[in-house]
């Protein structure tokens, strides 16, 4: 049976932590439903866009948005059907999460080859869609024709296959952390390679989809596949190294990041999203304007409940005393902060409703 090598270092351990208190906030945060839906499709546009490029795929950003619209573009065929494909895809994971309110649900092989179908649908032949290749593949340096990596022969696949799914649902696997799992699904099916096309997307959806089922949705605003997409070379080579060390340890290194760096960029949104909610309940609905200045006082304020000049100094440690003043004097015209004490005890509070 499979059973992945690796060590949990401090650099793991660190983005696992940012990951865990960056999901806590998103998934009790408060947000306007209209919002929520915004977002989500945001994500859902950005997922599908770099998820596709990545692998090639020539559209932009907002000709793969129009195409998702079923709006029409001037564009090659299969670019366009790639990405028809992998919004179905998303909607496929979709489907399955939503059966998981019901119960726990495992990942299957025949999930893993209905995603690849899904993905190749119109782009290969249909009778290899969604069966595991029956030939050899090599895999090439696009630049140079260089052969960087042989996947295993096409008669290991489903004994390869069969092993990884028996630990990923086995007791020792499920035992194992929904980070680490997800990753060594990542890696695992783009190491195999077990279709003869679109083997990278589906490692990514498959990945994707147990992290989902595992409670890690964030309100599903994150979209993973930017991130490799933004720095592909660090995506391969990290993928690449365990292939070179044969162990996991840099690849998870890298993973967890990911996941750590677009799990933040999602809470600092609706960390702000929450606070203009806040803002605007205490100005009967008004929307308010602020400075880049004035939304880290007031984000200082909600945290701390109070400042004094010392600590705004500290807040905005790039301007001057004046400055700060300023702004704290603007805020306070506009209601939002009020002032109490005089002189070198002077501290400034939220507004009553507004923190």
């Amino acid at each position: 049976m499979y059973s992945p090598k690796f060590a949990i270092t401090s650099e793991i351990l660190k983005n696992v932590g940012r990951i865990e208190a960056a999901r806590e906030i998103i998934d009790s945060a408060p947000l306007v439903p209209v919002w929520e839906k915004k977002f989500r499709e945001e994500a859902r546009v950005r997922t599908v866009y770099h998820g596709t490029h990545l692998e090639g795929n020539e559209l932009s950003y907002s000709e793969a948005e129009r195409v998702m619209n079923d709006q029409d573009v001037v564009g090659k065929q299969r670019d366009v059907q790639e990405v028809i494909n992998y919004r179905e895809v998303m909607e496929y994971i979709d489907k399955i999460v939503k059966t998981s309110s019901d119960g726990p649900v495992q990942i299957t092989q025949n999930m893993l080859k209905e995603v690849h179908r899904i993905t190749v649908h119109r782009i290969m032949p249909e009778e290899e869609a969604g069966e595991y290749r029956s030939v050899k593949v090599v895999i090439r340096n696009t630049t140079t024709g260089e052969i960087t990596f042989r996947p295993p022969p096409p008669i290991e696949i489903p004994y390869l296959m069969d092993g990884f799914f028996a630990w990923l649902n086995s007791k020792q696997g499920t035992q194992e952390h929904p980070l680490i799992r997800a990753a060594a699904v990542h890696y695992e099916l783009v190491r195999v390679h077990p279709f003869t096309d679109g083997n990278g997307r589906a490692a990514r959806a498959m990945s994707l989809l147990l992290l989902m089922l595992e409670g890690y949705r964030v309100k599903q605003f994150f979209a993973l596949e930017e991130y490799y997409d933004n720095n592909p070379q660090d995506y391969y080579d990290a993928l690449k190294s365990v292939e070179i060390t044969d162990d996991m340890t840099e690849w998870l290194a890298y993973f967890t990041l990911g996941i750590a760096v677009e799990f933040n960029r999602v809470k600092e949104l609706v960390q702000k999203l929450s606070l203009d909610l806040k803002l605007r309940g205490s100005m009967g609905g008004k929307q308010i304007a602020l400075t880049e200045r004035q939304i880290k006082i007031v984000e200082y304020l909600e945290r701390n409940g109070s400042m004094t000049m010392s600590d705004g100094r500290e807040v905005l440690p790039m301007v001057s005393d004046d400055t700060v003043l300023r702004d704290i004097r603007d805020l306070t015209k506009k209601g939002l902060v009020v002032k109490k004490g005089e002189t070198k005890g002077v501290r400034y509070f939220l507004k009553q409703g507004g923190g």
